[in-house]
């Protein structure tokens, strides 16, 4: 087991990660220690729950009452109405303010689930237990939220979980399309500031899940994690640096939101946006980052990188608009004036239409 300390003036907490963890002593014995819950209210989707949540459960049983509820997997549980059935839920089970939610699954169920832990009762704690790949990025740095039907995240709150536990033997029963869709963040943080990654990243995309040793996907999932952990240390509101963590984002949420929440995966969409923002860095700042192949190289790996056929520019043109980092309607995107240097700037919203309309694939 491998782990990290994310720590600020603010707050502090671990990153587990490590084979079996689920059900390791070592682990919860110290959590539960410092947490002294009075109950466990793990929300997980109806995927994750098949594979692990008795297995969650009976671990969690032996420290504290445990209940759970399971959310439809996908990302349209990230409304209101599901949030609505969580908080009352609770609220009917009397869940106090030493309650620990767990949030078991993916992207959706750690938003979901952080966004009821940082409202129920003005804030209970909660642990981010992620069993996907694209979640290593959004496990970590207290981001909670859910979606709004003018935009993705619009809902939501800065709110750190007390710990992490990322165990890795969830990752082999992840279909090949998932394991290479989180592979678009670890990508992103390579573009945007370890430039090595891009590397092994390569290698490692191209060799299917269950051929891939636990050691070797500690090691990547160490590396990528410990970029975003650097950014959310100096910057956890988003102020300033951390905006560069939506590399690829104000493309690719845009495309989520076009296309309609769960036709496109986060990781796929997030792949898209970076090639176009490659692009548009290419042209803003006059410089040759390969983006072509750049291009090649993740379409040699399987992920489309052009936009889906179906968008239309104006309209994404509108959405990127609503963007949270936009201001005053202004278009603001992480660009990169060379590999591992990001810049958050301001671009001419024509000047992205017309960049737009070139990388809409072909009817």
């Amino acid at each position: 087991m491998q782990t990290l300390m994310v720590e600020s003036d603010t707050f502090r907490y671990p990153i587990h990660i490590g084979s079996n963890l689920l059900q390791s002593n070592q682990v919860w014995d110290g959590l539960v220690k410092q947490l002294s819950p009075s109950s466990f209210f793990i929300i997980t989707d109806t995927n994750v729950a098949k594979r692990y949540l008795d297995r969650l459960q009976s671990q969690l049983e032996q420290y504290a009452q445990t209940d759970y509820m399971v959310v439809e997997a996908g990302e349209a549980s990230k409304s209101f109405v599901t949030y609505e059935r969580l908080l009352t839920y609770a609220l009917k089970q009397g869940f106090d303010r030493s309650t620990v939610i767990i949030a078991l699954g993916g992207g959706v169920v750690g938003d979901l689930a952080g966004f009821t832990a940082a409202t129920y009762l003005r804030g209970v704690p909660y642990i981010q237990i992620p069993t996907t790949l694209l979640a290593h990025d959004s496990s970590v740095g207290g981001k909670t939220g859910i979606n709004h039907s003018e935009g993705k995240n619009m809902i939501g709150a800065f709110y750190q979980p007390a710990a992490v536990i990322y165990d890795v033997t969830t990752l082999k029963t992840l279909p090949e399309h998932e394991w290479r869709s989180g592979m678009a963040e670890v990508i992103k943080h390579g573009f945007i500031q370890n430039t090595k990654l891009l590397q092994s990243v390569k290698r490692t995309v191209s060799t299917p899940i269950g051929d891939i040793n636990a050691e070797s996907i500690e090691n990547i999932l160490y590396t990528s994690i410990d970029v975003k952990r650097q950014i959310v240390e100096r910057d956890e509101k988003e102020k300033g640096e951390r905006a560069f963590l939506n590399f690829g984002h104000t493309v690719g949420h845009a495309i989520e939101a076009e296309l309609g929440y769960g036709e496109i995966t986060h990781g796929e969409a997030v792949m898209i946006g970076m090639m176009v923002a490659l692009k548009v860095s290419e042209h803003y700042y006059e410089v040759d980052l390969a983006s072509n192949s750049w291009c090649e190289d993740m379409k040699s790996l399987g992920f489309s990188v052009r936009i889906p056929a179906s968008c239309d520019s104006r309209s994404l043109i509108e959405r990127m608009k609503r963007d949270k980092k936009s201001l005053q309607s202004d278009i603001r995107m992480v660009l990169l004036p060379s590999l591992g240097v990001p810049n958050l700037v301001k671009v001419d919203s024509t000047f992205i239409e017309n960049i737009l309309k070139e990388e809409l694939e072909e009817v």
